[in-house]
């Protein structure tokens, strides 16, 4: 990463650091608890981490931190809505072993166009040869892989915790939105595609604007409450970052 980058990101994670954490992790402590055993216990889980560690391309600044970021609040909001839905606590916790599986998958393919479709062949294919899944259950995974890209048609899925595995892992991914962007994402992009400052400053605007539309597309109940307030600290962070740019940085604009 260029010397200019690195002084940018330094002044960003600075932001970030000054405003408060997300309500979302406050309120469900127990959910989130939830989530993190399965997802360090599970033997399953573990072993996919492995192969997804082994086997993540260049992808785009959304490496395995991304995914496991992903992994760990989509196993929550599915134990907060399974809830909600009045679903059995055996389902629910089956169903977080399945969310989980899909977020650690969900990006598999980010480098590459349309990555949502090809990283859903390629977990498809390679799942049907690991043990213990039962009839469905990776369909519902390579669905909700399918799903999770934003502002793009969503495949109607019929079973109803498939359904809801594809919006938790949707609203999980879009939480990094907020102020991980700034922390992790951008930064991992920029040095991956190697743009230079001066473009990546010109074209700042645009990326709030975008950011500002993922408002609108959470998709659990959950992640309608909470994911705006994701959204919000990001623009919030991003706007003052952009005022940083323009006066501490401006000489490389």
């Amino acid at each position: 990463m260029d010397d200019i980058y690195t002084q940018v990101r330094e002044r960003a994670r600075q932001i970030v650091l000054a405003y408060p954490g997300q309500a979302f992790y406050e309120d469900f402590p127990k959910s989130h608890a939830s989530s993190r055993k399965q997802f360090e216990t599970d033997p399953v889980i573990k072993a996919l981490r492995l192969f997804v560690a082994e086997n993540i391309e260049r992808n785009f600044g959304h490496g395995l931190a991304h995914a496991e970021k992903v992994t760990l609040d989509a196993g929550a909001l599915m134990a907060i809505e399974g809830d909600l839905a009045g679903y059995s606590s055996a389902f629910v916790h089956r169903r977080i072993f399945l969310v989980q599986c899909a977020g650690l998958l969900h990006d598999i393919r980010r480098n590459q166009k349309h990555h949502a479709e090809k990283g859903a062949l390629f977990a498809g294919e390679k799942l049907v040869a690991w043990p213990g899944f039962k009839a469905g259950e990776i369909e519902d995974i390579t669905n909700a892989i399918r799903n999770h890209e934003a502002f793009k048609p969503i495949l109607e899925i019929k079973s109803p915790g498939g359904a809801l595995m594809s919006d938790c892992l949707y609203d999980a991914d879009k939480f990094r939105w907020g102020p991980d962007n700034f922390f992790y994402t951008i930064w991992d992009m920029v040095a991956f595609a190697d743009i230079p400052f001066a473009k990546f400053a010109s074209h700042y605007s645009n990326g709030i604007s975008a950011l500002a539309r993922i408002k609108d597309t959470f998709r659990t109940k959950t992640g309608m409450k909470y994911g705006p307030q994701f959204i919000d600290a990001g623009l919030a962070i991003g706007r003052q970052l952009y005022k940083v740019i323009q006066t501490e940085f401006a000489d490389y604009c």
